[in-house]
């Protein structure tokens, strides 16, 4: 971890977790898959951990005002049973199983919003019990690879919250399940005393990239915000849904040739 093409993907992977945070949500998802590019995907997990619970930290404060009480606590009851089966599978669950999962859910609720949504959905009150489903597989994804993004897109984006709710219900909600996980990743060594010595030095860009993210944000429009967002979930999923079949990676292939 001491060459100079190390520290360049390193860099790179920090600004893309800060403004991920900041909530942007294709770019945060890109972090662990441009880090592999200098390293296996399990040892960026566990490096980059430690730095999103630290850019979590200016998220929160970034969106301290903005969320949806009754969405939060739904989400985080849901990813804490998804980190504790994370934890009682770990390593006995094949990780392209779970990504192309995650892959094909992504695509079938995006492609259903794209083709059926001509507006921004009207608010409409979160229901524990499908909540609670779809926030379970976020927290086992995210657990298992950081891919928790597309379940908890597909319980929140009907909901109808304004953007700046949207994202900062997101940025709380992976705030704290990051923070979950800190104890198995540790107790599995995911995250090692090298690991935390690297990851000291990409925190304050990461730091700084979040506020990046939040003026992102702001400055979207409305409607031209949850576009993204949905087509983000689309490009992202079908990425999974080949990098788990096949080990190959469309979004960082592209990224390396750029």
């Amino acid at each position: 971890m001491d060459t100079w093409q190390f520290w360049l993907v390193a860099m790179i992977g920090a600004v893309l977790t800060g403004a991920g945070k900041g909530g942007l949500p294709i770019v945060g998802a890109l972090t662990v898959p441009v880090m592999s590019l200098a390293m296996s995907p399990a040892l960026a997990a566990g490096l980059m951990l430690p730095v999103y619970v630290v850019s979590d930290m200016f998220g929160l404060y970034a969106y301290r005002k903005e969320f949806d009480r009754r969405v939060l606590w739904i989400a985080c009851l849901g990813m804490s049973f998804g980190v504790a089966l994370g934890w009682l599978t770990d390593k006995q669950i094949p990780e392209n199983w779970v990504t192309v999962l995650v892959g094909v859910i992504a695509v079938a609720f995006s492609l259903n919003q794209l083709l059926r949504r001509a507006v921004v959905a009207a608010a409409k009150r979160a229901e524990v019990a499908p909540g609670v489903f779809w926030c379970t597989i976020a927290g086992f994804t995210s657990y298992v690879s950081h891919t928790g993004g597309p379940p908890y897109q597909v319980f929140t984006l009907p909901l109808g919250m304004k953007k700046a709710v949207f994202a900062g219900t997101s940025t709380i909600a992976f705030a704290y399940i990051n923070a979950l996980k800190l104890i198995p990743y540790w107790f599995v060594g995911r995250i090692t005393l090298q690991s935390l010595e690297t990851a000291l030095y990409l925190m304050p860009v990461a730091a700084v990239s979040v506020f990046a993210g939040v003026w992102a944000v702001k400055r979207l429009p409305e409607k031209a915000f949850f576009t993204f967002v949905t087509w983000s979930l689309l490009v992202i999923g079908i990425d999974l849904v080949i990098k788990g079949l096949t080990g190959v990676e469309p979004l960082i292939t592209l990224f390396s040739l750029l």
